[in-house]
């Protein structure tokens, strides 16, 4: 039997990974129509100002300001209609002193007109003429050249994943393609003579194959590529090979188990043999998830996960997230929290960080956290439960009905 390993806390652990961790990030050129949830790879500058005219936001009369100043319902300002501006259309005549021009939302404001009053504040007095019934001020119900975004302001930054907001407001200024992060790609090696694939039946000591799936799963979620490379029986040549061809083709490769202490877990010495520096950590201060290995070999991440399907996505969380990020240039996504209060006691062992799943529910107009405590084999542990609570390393514990935060899946 191989020696334990030796842990590292989570921060320790993610330290000495990003020492040896530092890749570029590649980019290329998309259309923007095709760019949400991308991230942006170069800063973006307004080539125009946003709106390029004045426009209306109301259907109204455009004015000049001081000719209604004072007018009521009972008095009011009386002007003349010297035309209307169509929509899509430039102005081609100006207002001047006394006059007002019919606009709609979103026209144009002709020169010599700095507010629009509107429709529902004047009435027709004849086919020439309105009666305006309340002042308004300058500016008043336009919108101004540049009121937006003015040309040469600085718009999206470099790591901003594209929203649709920002792709409408890229179309608005006719930025039609963008520079953003080619999408790593994570490879998915999953292991054991016991794992069948999903389509198949089980028969007694074998289970289906789930880590395949739900890495990839998670791999896609956060902006990259995943290629699972199916099922690898304990076999040292049959994993070498497999895990030789998986750091040709991706920036990432993980293990789905073989990552803990057994004659039959070689996973580490795999890795060693792809190249250097090789293992960097095998063993993290997590739970669940102690058997983790975290390396680099020839600039590529490579990651050993324990084959229990919360662990293995628990410690995707921690580590293959952010280093699918590194690759994208961006920070990870921030996750919804919510803060409640928690429904049992939970224990702990101080120096080790210990992630419990829970489930929220209401009573009497508080939100309270429920622990779905399970091993960390069974995946309906975390198909229960909304998301997940942490006990940090300093601590011997939560106690039943102290405020919890809740990072939700």
């Amino acid at each position: 039997m191989t020696e334990l390993f030796t842990v590292h806390t989570p921060p320790d652990a993610w330290a000495r990974f990003s020492e040896h961790f530092r890749p570029q990030v590649r980019v290329e050129r998309v259309a923007t129509a095709d760019a949400l949830g991308r991230v942006l790879a170069s800063q973006l500058i307004s080539p125009q100002d946003l709106p390029e005219f004045p426009r209306s936001t109301v259907d109204g009369y455009a004015v000049a300001a001081a000719d209604t100043y004072g007018a009521t319902p009972g008095l009011p300002a009386f002007l003349a209609v010297v035309g209307e501006v169509a929509m899509g259309k430039a102005a081609t005549f100006e207002i001047g002193p006394g006059e007002a021009a019919l606009v709609h939302t979103g026209g144009m404001i002709p020169p010599g007109a700095d507010a629009v009053v509107m429709i529902e504040n004047t009435q027709r007095v004849d086919a020439s003429n309105i009666e305006v019934f309340q002042p308004v001020a300058e500016g008043q119900n336009v919108v101004q050249v540049g009121e937006d975004i003015r040309r040469g302001q600085p718009i999206l930054t470099p790591g901003r994943r594209l929203r649709p907001q920002d792709i409408g407001g890229l179309m608005a200024l006719g930025i039609t393609t963008v520079d953003v992060a080619t999408p790593p790609v994570v490879g998915v090696i999953s292991t054991g003579d016991e794992v069948v694939p999903p389509d198949q039946p089980t028969q007694p000591g074998q289970v289906r194959d789930i880590n395949s799936y739900s890495l990839a799963a998670l791999a896609q979620r956060v902006g990259a590529q995943a290629i699972r490379y199916g099922i690898i029986p304990d076999n040292r040549d049959a994993l070498e090979a497999a895990a030789r061809r998986a750091v040709q083709e991706c920036d990432i490769v993980v293990f789905s188990a073989g990552s803990s202490v057994s004659y039959r877990d070689m996973t580490a010495d795999v890795i060693n043999a792809l190249g250097a520096p090789g293992v960097l950590v095998h063993g993290v201060s997590v739970k669940p998830g102690k058997p983790t290995i975290l390396a680099v070999c020839e600039g590529k991440a490579v990651f050993g996960l324990p084959g229990n399907p919360v662990s293995a996505m628990v410690i995707f969380d921690l580590f293959i997230t952010p280093t699918i990020c590194t690759l994208l240039g961006t920070n990870a996504p921030p996750k919804t929290k919510v803060s409640a209060r928690l429904a049992r006691n939970l224990a702990s062992d101080a120096g080790r960080e210990d992630y419990v799943q829970v489930r929220l529910e209401q009573r009497d107009g508080e939100i309270w956290a429920a622990p779905v405590l399970g091993k960390s084999n069974l995946i309906y542990t975390l198909v229960n439960a909304e998301g997940v609570i942490k006990i940090p390393l300093d601590s011997n514990g939560i106690r039943a009905g102290e405020w919890v935060t809740v990072m939700m899946d």
